[in-house]
């Protein structure tokens, strides 16, 4: 079997725009693939190995016909219709070639009835078998895609274009005003059209704003389907064990620009080439993983041949007496026992695909219709849209997806866009610009015009209309609103028993001991600490808004100032024990009342002047802020802290450490309770300002109260007047 393919070699020319000949070297990887696989089928030609070799055109057709009678003669001699023994038998040839060139092929080979298989040439005349009686074809004839380019338009309701019939009907078709423009035509047409482009280009010669549709927009590709481990074979290709293939360190040096060891395929200067490059990493205009569909019919028309010479190794084999101890040698079977059956054959290929040829020798009747996308570095993917399948019912044999190109100048501006004219064009060519944030655009044919969103609403994702904003706040119906409320009636239960403990016990010494009246007002104030959390919960109103930081910030004072006021108490009482001291004159309850009520009004007079200034409202955006409540909390916790750190060294009866600890956890709270309420937004801030004021609370409650409750409950009998006096004695015992 030989083999002659639109040329491989061709890239090694100083002309970088023919990209599209290195990839023909998935051709030559096609039919290496397909013999592979053949010899490797135990159950297809046993004990036969397929062979090949491979011939070059180079798109000439002298070369073409030369190699042509090298097929017909002796190895490197054209001796027309002489055969030395030494010659490999010849069974079929696959060819690429142009169309023209093709029918010329056909008649030499047509002489001695050779079988013919072409993958590239789509001429209507090939399919004449009376004419050509040993021509096949892997793919159809030109007139399904000439069909097919017919209903593309019509689909299209492209009424005013240009097709070129030849690229010398260039200057002709630069002067036409159609906005659009189908090439079709064989590949070395293609190519030369191609580059005659990139000249014009160079020179200006393209008018602005015509569609070219070639291979990297829309095109019809004979159909192709995944053939499996094709993709593996790939992968192992290496240049340094090239397996008696020619073309991979050329193949390699050019796509991957790198020098390949011990040959004399070097770049001055550049990287050595390592073997372990990926063909996937390539661009797809320099080669493609996946099989094209002219790689395809070569895969499939290696295959049909391998299943002709098994039909006849089988047919034969039946014919000939087994018991003479021989097989069936190739070499005795001539070219032209293939035709017939070859026109019969028909089989599924691995891709589970149905090959054969019909009466007029053409195995496919199918066009893929693609649609390239091509990417900034080269690559690209095709992207199938359609098909044209001339034997499918009628009116199934044209089917495209609902997809529009663009060749206009002018499109209908979508909704979230709004048009920005072009400086110095018509006005009829513009630009889209995505609306700015917080408007819409629901109109087309509009220039710079948008709609601004009401205060209550904002746009949609696609800024195509306004939808209500969602109003976010901490619910007691959410988890984190019940579990927070939960603990604040609690911690508020757990206040009113001790409260209630202390009550009950108000007569005990370990209650009068501490200063009873401000105990009262202490667990009141944390009472009320605890309640006033709730208020921050639910839908803001008028009122919450007013009662939220200003109910917080005067409870919260009261609280702090009653532990100042406990705690410089207990210095002055200690103070004052020395005979000669002035201090006893400051001693008693107005003291300790005086600290409670003047500190607390500083923090009313402040959120008076908060409220009268600039007062919180539901459904606005609060510009003020709690900081100045904060400051005053902390500059009282701050005084309280340094007061009992005082007070450290007084006896054990005396001593404050419970205040100190208190006040440290009431500062450590605060103190992180700021950066994380800035870091926070939404029902969430008000989450961590709940959590802050439940902390604190619980803190103070537990380090000053629990202590005189477990003694109240659990050990009354260190509630006694002669075990406080013994204790403080001894210095063990801290109320």
């Amino acid at each position: 079997m030989n083999h002659l393919s639109d040329p491989v070699w061709p890239f090694l020319y100083v002309l970088t725009l023919w990209k599209l000949v290195p990839k023909n070297y998935q051709h030559v990887l096609a039919l290496v693939f397909a013999v592979n696989k053949i010899n490797q089928d135990p159950e297809l030609l046993p004990n036969i190995t397929l062979g090949f070799r491979i011939y070059k055109s180079f798109f000439s057709p002298r070369k073409t016909y030369e190699s042509s009678f090298t097929l017909l003669s002796t190895r490197y001699l054209m001796i027309p219709n002489y055969n030395c023994d030494t010659q490999d038998k010849l069974s079929a040839v696959i060819e690429g070639l142009e169309s023209e060139t093709s029918i010329q092929m056909a008649t030499i080979l047509g002489i001695y009835k050779i079988p013919q298989i072409s993958y590239g040439s789509f001429h209507a005349m090939l399919s004449d078998k009376f004419q050509f009686p040993s021509f096949y074809r892997m793919i159809p004839n030109e007139i399904p895609q000439l069909l097919g380019l017919v209903r593309l338009m019509q689909h299209f309701k492209w009424t005013w274009i240009g097709l070129i019939q030849h690229f010398k009907l260039y200057s002709s078709i630069t002067q036409t005003k159609a906005e659009v423009i189908v090439v079709h035509g064989d590949t070395d047409s293609l190519l030369g059209f191609t580059l005659f482009l990139h000249a014009s280009y160079q020179t200006a010669l393209i008018p602005i704003g015509k569609v070219w549709i070639t291979t990297v927009d829309l095109s019809f590709a004979v159909h192709t389907e995944d053939v499996p481990r094709f993709r593996d074979f790939l992968r192992t290709l290496n240049p340094y064990q090239p397996k008696g293939d020619i073309f991979i360190q050329r193949f390699w040096h050019t796509v991957f620009n790198c020098s390949v060891l011990y040959s004399s395929l070097t770049i001055k200067g550049g990287r050595n080439c390592s073997g372990k490059e990926e063909l996937e990493s390539l661009p797809g205009s320099d080669f493609e993983m996946k099989m094209s569909g002219q790689s395809y019919s070569i895969y499939n028309g290696v295959c049909a041949v391998a299943h002709t010479l098994h039909a006849i190794y089988s047919s034969k084999s039946k014919k000939e007496a087994m018991g003479k101890g021989h097989l069936l040698e190739l070499q005795n079977i001539q070219p032209w026992e293939l035709h017939p059956f070859l026109k019969n054959i028909r089989f599924n290929n691995s891709a589970r695909d149905e090959v054969f040829f019909d009466e007029n020798g053409e195995s496919s009747a199918r066009y893929d219709i693609l649609n390239w996308i091509v990417f900034p570095n080269d690559s690209f993917i095709r992207v199938k849209v359609g098909h044209v399948d001339s034997r499918a019912p009628v009116g199934q044999e044209f089917t495209i997806n609902e997809i529009v190109p663009r060749s206009m100048c002018i499109d209908s501006c979508h909704p979230g866009y709004v048009r920005t004219v072009r400086e110095g064009e018509l006005l009829c060519c513009y630009d889209r610009a995505p609306c700015p944030e917080g408007t819409i655009s629901n109109q087309t044919r509009r220039y710079l015009q948008r709609n601004l969103c009401p205060e209550d609403q904002y746009p949609n994702k696609d800024q195509d209309k306004c939808i209500p904003k969602f109003m976010n706040f901490l619910s007691y119906e959410e988890p984190l609103g019940f579990v927070l409320a939960s603990f604040a009636l609690l911690f508020s239960l757990l206040t009113v028993l001790v409260l209630g403990m202390f009550i009950k016990h108000r007569d005990t010494p370990i209650v009068r001991a501490n200063n009873q009246e401000l105990s009262y007002v202490l667990l009141l104030s944390l009472l009320l600490c605890f309640l006033c959390s709730l208020v921050f919960i639910g839908r803001p109103g008028r009122v919450t808004c007013l009662l939220r930081q200003t109910a917080f910030g005067v409870i919260s004072s009261v609280s702090v100032s009653s532990v100042l006021a406990k705690t410089i108490t207990v210095v002055l009482a200690f103070k004052a024990t020395k005979p000669e001291s002035s201090m006893r004159k400051w001693l008693g309850s107005r003291l300790s009342g005086s600290i409670v009520f003047s500190c607390s009004l500083i923090q009313v007079g402040i959120c008076a002047v908060w409220l009268g200034t600039a007062p919180p409202f539901p459904d606005l955006d609060m510009k003020s802020e709690a900081g100045h409540i904060l400051v005053y909390m902390g500059f009282l916790a701050i005084v309280s802290f340094t007061i009992a750190f005082l007070a450290r060294k007084l006896p054990d009866t005396f001593n404050e450490a419970k205040f100190t600890f208190s006040i440290l956890v009431l500062c450590s709270v605060w103190v992180s309770f700021i950066p994380t309420y800035l870091s926070t937004k939404g029902k969430y801030m008000v989450a961590v300002e709940i959590f802050s004021i439940l902390a604190s609370s619980t803190g103070l409650l537990g380090c000053i109260f629990i202590p005189k409750c477990y003694i109240i409950v659990l050990r009354p009998e260190l509630n006694t007047r002669e075990q406080l006096v013994r204790k403080s004695k001894s210095g063990t015992l801290e109320l």
